[in-house]
């Protein structure tokens, strides 16, 4: 691992707002994106890309989008988006026109070209609807992209989880056709990390035999009910986002995911004094 890695920031559900509006009359989005950009801003060394994984606005409308955009301008590094299931393609062409295609229709796919790495973002927002499910057209695009390159590794991001959280009310909104969607996975060894959000919580498992992570989110999270104990709730806890640092190395190389908390901490403070001893 003496390479220096390729850096993907990947942050999610954002639900920005109009000015002024609070989610859910109690979450300032707009305030704690701004805190996840300063965080990102000051990453050393700078992320190459952020992914956005999708809920970037929150109802949606063209003044939640235009706010949206206001903000990410703060943001010192290149950034690529997907739809969430909050999201609307018209509205996101409209809004991030170097970023998408302003005359054409359909899921919002997107392939980034890096040197040594490739990035796939796949829609899986279904208008009108809260779950996710990746259309035909979107499936073969997908398999297409993934045999074009056979040698080179690649990431997949979504904003669906294709896998079961065991929040229940999360989980009836989760990827419907991910059984589709793992045969194409199966099929591809290149592939080395799903990301995906959604949920707003940090959770990690295995899909089709790669690791599959879901990202947290810079303002509130859904709480953790495993035992179906409360109604559709949410929780402020601490904000992060999640680092993908992929290294060059045998085979298809390394994927270490770190979870990044947001806000200012005490340290970093030595461990050894000047001598080199342990400080005691």
């Amino acid at each position: 691992m003496s390479k220096r890695p390729i850096i993907i920031a990947q942050i999610s559900d954002l639900h920005i707002k109009a000015p002024g509006r609070l989610a859910y009359r109690r979450v300032d989005t707009a305030r704690a994106l701004a805190h996840c950009i300063a965080e990102l801003n000051r990453l050393a060394p700078k992320p190459d890309l952020v992914v956005i994984s999708g809920d970037l606005a929150d109802t949606p409308s063209a003044v939640e989008y235009e706010h949206l955009a206001g903000l990410l301008a703060e943001l010192s590094i290149p950034y690529v988006a997907v739809p969430g299931n909050h999201d609307s393609r018209e509205l996101m062409r409209a809004a991030f026109p170097d970023h998408f295609d302003a005359g054409a229709s359909g899921p919002l796919n997107r392939h980034v070209d890096l040197p040594e790495l490739d990035l796939l973002l796949l829609d899986s927002s279904v208008p009108g609807h809260p779950h996710g499910e990746l259309d035909a057209a979107t499936l073969a695009w997908f398999d297409d992209r993934l045999s074009a390159r056979a040698d080179k590794p690649a990431l997949m991001f979504l904003h669906h989880p294709p896998f079961a959280t065991g929040i229940w009310h999360m989980d009836r909104q989760n990827l419907g056709n991910a059984d589709a969607l793992a045969a194409i996975v199966a099929r591809h060894p290149r592939l080395q990390l799903i990301g995906c959000g959604h949920v707003h919580r940090a959770t990690l498992t295995r899909f089709a035999g790669i690791p599959c992570t879901i990202c947290p989110a810079p303002n509130h999270a859904v709480a953790l009910d495993l035992a179906e104990l409360q109604p559709p709730s949410f929780r402020v806890e601490p904000p992060a986002f999640h680092l993908h640092a992929w290294f060059p190395g045998a085979g298809f190389g390394s994927v270490v995911t770190h979870q990044v908390p947001i806000g200012d901490f005490d340290g970093p403070h030595p461990f050894f004094n000047a001598d080199g001893s342990l400080i005691d």
